[in-house]
């Protein structure tokens, strides 16, 4: 793995970022403002991981899905989470067929390349854990068969933190298992505008698809080249320290943030932080990995791995406090 890593030059650089570009432009033809939204989406997308989005509604989260999906000419196929809904309604069921007196096998939409989990903590817990496999595992099981997920295989699931009655708390293996943890604002004054005026235009209309700009082999492509960024053992000692901080707080940070963490965050943080500080270099055109890209990342790879105590939410300290503390603890190589 390390001499192929060696190996990423110039041209598969500009490679992957003229592929990585041009689905980045198609978003942005379509979603205004958004960059971190568009950025978290890209490198979930290239380092083959999930996102979480948290937001209120009507901040195009949808319409930025679908828009990749096409964009990539992927499957896309959207989830409203409900109380009712079944595992079966996700990952499919067998229907018995009179015609042929046989059971049949229908696969159900967790089977696409890109799919939307919208207000998923409105779904029970074991409807949510029916993704696991999915999530983990790139298949699902229906009537003890097998059958893989498409590649490439990215879940996008949303949360909205205002209305919390009646909804399911994802537990911490569920969201564990999401790589970056993006939260989305509201859009500034002159973006809103801009929306409107597209709008006005018939930009959103239902008969105005986005063209696929690339294919999946290219995204398949560019997923290869991300994993074969450098990066140095340092900067892998460096991702492992901040997650060791959330650990032992006690030991690294100041008493009244380190007495609201109950449980710090599982090896899955290594392993995102590396993976996504590929992806981000790719997007940046570096065949390597410097510091600033892991830096760059802590919020999004810690904010929802970190479990803070009660006292956290009455004195309002968000996750993001905490992960700007622990940048602080860990010296930069």
């Amino acid at each position: 793995m390390t001499a192929a890593r060696s190996q990423l030059d110039r041209r598969d650089l500009a490679e992957a970022q003229g592929i990585i570009g041009t689905v980045g432009s198609a978003f942005s033809a379509r979603v205004v403002g958004q960059d971190h939204l568009r950025e978290s989406m890209l490198l979930a997308l290239l380092a083959g991981g999930h996102l979480l989005l948290e937001s209120v509604p009507g901040l195009a989260k949808t319409t930025a899905a679908r828009v990749v999906a096409q964009s990539i000419d992927g499957s896309f196929r959207r989830i409203q989470c409900t109380p009712d809904l079944l595992p079966s309604d996700i990952i499919g069921t067998q229907i018995y067929e009179a015609a042929t007196n046989s059971f049949v096998t229908v696969l159900g939409p967790v089977h696409a390349n890109i799919v939307l989990l919208d207000e998923i903590n409105r779904s029970s817990a074991k409807t949510q854990s029916a993704m696991l496999e999915a999530m983990e595992e790139r298949q699902t099981t229906v009537a003890g068969v097998e059958h893989p997920i498409p590649d490439p295989f990215l879940v996008i699931a949303t949360q909205n933190p205002v209305d919390q009655e009646g909804t399911y708390p994802l537990s911490e293996a569920q969201t564990d298992r999401f790589m970056l943890k993006e939260v989305v604002r509201y859009p500034s004054v002159e973006d809103e505008v801009e929306v409107i005026a597209r709008m006005d235009a018939g930009l959103y209309n239902k008969d105005h698809s986005v063209p696929p700009v690339v294919g999946l082999p290219e995204i398949r492509r560019v997923q290869m080249l991300a994993g074969a960024v450098h990066m140095d053992t340092d900067l892998v000692r460096y991702a492992s320290s901040l997650v060791s901080v959330t650990r032992t707080p006690e030991r690294h940070l100041p008493t009244h943030l380190a007495r609201l963490i109950e449980y710090g965050a599982s090896p899955r943080a290594t392993i995102a932080f590396c993976r996504t500080a590929r992806a981000l270099a790719v997007l940046r055109g570096r065949g390597h990995v410097i510091p600033q890209d892991i830096a760059h990342l802590a919020h999004r790879v810690l904010r929802h791995r970190l479990i803070l105590g009660f006292q956290a939410t009455t004195e309002r300290v968000t996750p993001d406090t905490i992960v700007d503390a622990v940048l602080q603890a860990v010296r930069v190589p």
